[in-house]
């Protein structure tokens, strides 16, 4: 079998091709395409199949991870979008949950507000009303809804979202209103509530169903001209994308629901992260993943992925009430601008220098110091060194840049400069980590840090040690660990419905229908995408809370039989989880489900570990390559040891080196410092061993101390 997973993001679209009987693999990269990703992703399919010597047919799984939605959010970019909604509920929208972000200032945009995903005028309503109890009120008016529509058709929107109230409850109102949409305006994208969420909290709703119309457009035609240029190169296997609860949808249903995409490549970072963990025997893991601009951070206990509460998952500061795997971003990356603000304080980003013009080494108009110009100075990036595989970097404008802004103003060194710059981006990591994983109960001592991206592997070793995380793992191929992740996950469809009912005086019968008729669902899902019975999975999930609570936990549900020894157990697992969350727990309180899932699974990924293959060099020896000054921090001073510079593929599997030591290779740049070894295992990750430099930064603590 012939495997291709395929990331696009915002500077390079990443690249990793299986041969699954071989065990041969290839990577590539090529510059993204912003203006259309698919050029880059047809270029890259094109000349990856090349390298391997196949032909784009013989492709036998296509799994692809984009950005597309994201961007369309973030840019302000989306469609002309208009919404029918019951009457008196036309501007839920704008007013919101009348939260403000800054709450001392008289003057702010509100950006729900200053960028609507729905102008006011397009927002119109229509007669009807459905009670809480799905008993509908107010009987649906036809012909007003004819009228509306047609003067959204005048209008020229390009979508239309219909949005009314309670319709999880009763959906028949929704349904006739696309009926008619489908009548009068048949080339209108359509984004119905009741099939995007049915779901309560008619805010969250409203803004996640017009989320979904503002993006599905441009979303949809990207995905359908990727499908069709893909079949014209004889790819006939179907383009599967990855989706933001870490499963894989097919094109026909990303294209009817292209919300699910929003957190489509950070997500399969962290799933990249945890297999190549697994395969070097880790299961606690944290991911950092760090790129030009930004860096994602994941953290996966047991090697499970944890779900971000559904009132947390936003993009931008829009409302997307969608499964979403917990990932944070900062804005550290490799292009992140060091600076003295106007108050004299030495700051790294967030802002960032891009790919355009990108770092002052770079040499294409840059001239502000970033970090990778600061690892530049302090020897970490070799002058001869080609980012990427071609770039070449000129480090006398690194200097220059840091000269100019930064050691001029604080009357320091180039070199102090440079160092101080990545100690803050090292510390802005650092708290990141803590905020994802200490405050939320995890001790990072028990993880091993993954590191990733093209820039990750540079960080990796100073922050494992700032979090006494004793091991770090690099993988093969750090700058494509999102691509590899594309090739490590499955089919997965989350269906949802709104139940609202004791737990602790439970309706047995209500709750299993409602359970079994989400689970019938599910499977038909997954036929429709071709996955066979003995490939289907189900999993249950409850969002509870005790009663007179505000907000649900996400709980796992028992499979079996529904009966009350089965509630009992949700009963049960939900005291545990409000426990592990809030450090309490409240056995005698009534126990609300108020929404039940199910998850169905189709298992698409190989089980088949590869061992890594490469060709290494004969009689290796780390001291027959040239050697340099790098700056480390040694017993807390900065100091220059002469290190030698090694390459990544000539070194056989079961090396051990002992630092420092570089390690290069095309995609990414590994730095062990003293007084760490790393070991190149089977699976071809490098595990880094920090546990004595830890050692040593206590010893020097208790002298201190002393």
């Amino acid at each position: 079998m012939i495997r291709l997973g395929v990331d696009v993001g915002g500077t390079f679209t990443d690249l990793i091709l299986i041969h699954e009987e071989t065990g041969q693999s290839w990577v590539h990269k090529v510059p993204s395409t912003p203006s259309d990703p698919s050029e880059a992703v047809i270029r890259g399919v094109t000349e990856i199949c090349e390298t391997a010597g196949i032909q784009p047919s013989e492709i036998d799984q296509f799994f692809h991870g984009t950005t597309v939605a994201t961007n369309i959010v973030l840019e302000h970019n989306g469609a002309n979008v208009g919404m029918i909604t019951t009457e008196g509920f036309r501007d839920i929208l704008h007013i919101a949950r009348h939260k403000r972000p800054y709450n001392f200032s008289l003057y702010q945009d509100l950006p729900w507000q200053k960028y609507p995903l729905i102008a006011r005028r397009h927002r119109l309503v229509v007669p009807e009303r459905v009670s809480a109890d799905g008993s509908v009120l107010i009987p649906l008016d036809e012909e007003k809804t004819r009228e509306q529509v047609r003067k959204l058709k005048e209008a020229k929107v390009d979508a239309i979202a219909v949005c009314f109230m309670f319709s999880f409850k009763n959906p028949a109102h929704e349904n006739r209103v696309k009926e008619i949409i489908q009548e009068e305006f048949p080339e209108a994208y359509l984004s119905v509530s009741n099939e995007i969420l049915p779901q309560y909290r008619e805010y969250e709703r409203f803004s996640t169903v017009a989320l979904n119309a503002f993006i599905g457009p441009k979303t949809s035609r990207y995905i359908k001209r990727l499908k069709d240029t893909l079949i014209e190169m004889g790819v006939d296997t179907g383009v599967h994308l990855m989706q933001s609860n870490g499963g894989i949808a097919t094109a026909e249903v990303a294209v009817e629901k292209p919300i699910s995409l929003l957190l489509s490549g950070p997500v399969a970072g962290l799933i990249g992260g945890i297999k190549a963990a697994k395969n070097s025997g880790f299961d606690n893991v944290i991911t950092l993943d760090i790129g030009g601009t930004s860096a994602d951070i994941g953290v996966a206990p047991n090697g499970e992925m944890r779900m971000r509460h559904l009132l947390d998952t936003r993009i931008g500061q829009y409302n997307a009430m969608v499964p979403m795997v917990d990932i944070d971003t900062i804005g550290a990356g490799g292009g992140s601008i060091a600076y003295v603000d106007e108050g004299g304080i030495f700051r790294v980003g967030p802002q960032s220098a891009g790919a355009a013009p990108g770092p002052a080494c770079y040499n294409q108009g840059g001239t502000v110091p970033t970090s990778t110009d600061a690892n530049v100075i302090l020897g970490r990036i070799h002058p001869e060194s080609r980012l990427a595989g071609s770039m070449q970097i000129v480090p006398e404008l690194s200097y220059q840049a840091f000269d100019e802004h930064i050691a001029s103003k604080l009357n320091m060194t180039t070199v102090d400069a440079a160092a101080g710059a990545l100690k803050i981006m090292t510390h802005n990591m650092v708290n990141a980590i803590e905020m994802n994983s200490v405050r939320k109960g995890y001790d990072p001592r028990d993880f091993t840090l993954v590191a990733a991206g093209g820039a990750g592997p540079l960080f990796s070793c100073d922050i494992a040690e700032e979090l006494n995380i004793p091991f770090v793992v690099v993988p093969p191929y750090p700058g494509i660990t999102a691509a590899m992740g594309l090739l490590a996950t499955d089919i997965a469809y989350e269906k949802v419905n709104t139940l609202w009912a004791s737990l602790t005086h439970p309706d047995v019968p209500k709750i299993a229908s409602v359970i079994e008729r989400l689970e019938t669902e599910s499977i038909a899902a997954l036929k429709a995408d071709g996955i066979a019975d003995d490939q289907i999975m189900l999993r249950r999930v409850c969002d509870c809370r005790y009663a007179g609570q505000g907000y649900e936990l996400r709980v796992d549900a028992p499979d079996g039989e529904m009966n009350e020894e089965w509630v009992k157990e949700v009963i049960q697992r939900f005291h545990q989880v409000h426990e592990r969350e809030y450090a309490s727990q409240f056995p005698d309180q009534e126990v609300v489900a108020i929404n039940v899932r199910v998850i169905g699974v189709g298992l698409v990924k190989s089980d088949k570990e590869q061992a890594f293959v490469n060709q290494p060099k004969e009689n290796f020896s780390a001291n027959a390559y040239p050697a340099y000054p790098v700056y480390f921090w040694i017993r807390d001073q900065l100091q220059k040891v002469k290190t030698p510079f090694i390459n990544r593929e000539d070194v056989p599997v079961g090396t051990t080196l002992s630092g420092p030591a570089v390690i290069q290779q095309k995609d990414s740049t590994t730095l062990l410092p003293p007084d760490c070894t790393a070991r190149f295992d089977v699976y071809g990750n490098i595990v880094i061993d920090i546990r004595k430099k830890i050692e040593k930064k206590f010893e020097i603590f208790a002298s201190i101390s002393n």
